[in-house]
């Protein structure tokens, strides 16, 4: 696949609606590493580990999960790096989580096998604790 191609695969993934449509884009095997020290930070394998180490503990601190708006895409090869943020997210405790994000892909035979997340880890830890 092109570039062109693997833009649109994770152009899905970001616009999904629901965990099941999420991981419908990702290889099996896929990797997600969020860089940092937060409570969520680390490279997690497959998606069962990606469920219950990172979508779970999240969906379960926010009250509002609100929505990400793509910034800006950008592809060459097998990567696509999006730039995003979010909006309306509330976590239970009352504190506003609207982080901007760098996100790197690797997409092969038309699946997200790699994803390496940068973001503002102060935030991170601000809303949802160490």
């Amino acid at each position: 696949m092109g570039a062109a191609e693997n833009k649109e695969v994770v152009r899905q993934m970001r616009e999904a609606k629901g965990v099941d449509a999420i991981l419908a884009t990702m290889s099996d095997d896929v990797r997600w590493t969020l860089i940092g020290t937060t409570k969520f930070s680390g490279t997690m394998k497959g998606k069962q580990e990606i469920v219950e180490k990172l979508f779970k503990p999240i969906f379960a601190q926010l009250e509002i999960p609100g929505s990400n708006v793509i910034d800006n895409i950008i592809a060459e090869g097998d990567y696509v790096v999006v730039q995003q943020h979010g909006t309306g997210r509330r976590t239970k405790s009352g504190k506003d989580y609207n982080n901007t994000y760098c996100i790197v892909y690797k997409v092969a035979d038309g699946k997200i096998k790699e994803i390496t997340e940068y973001c503002d880890t102060e935030l991170v830890t601000s809303a949802f604790g160490r």
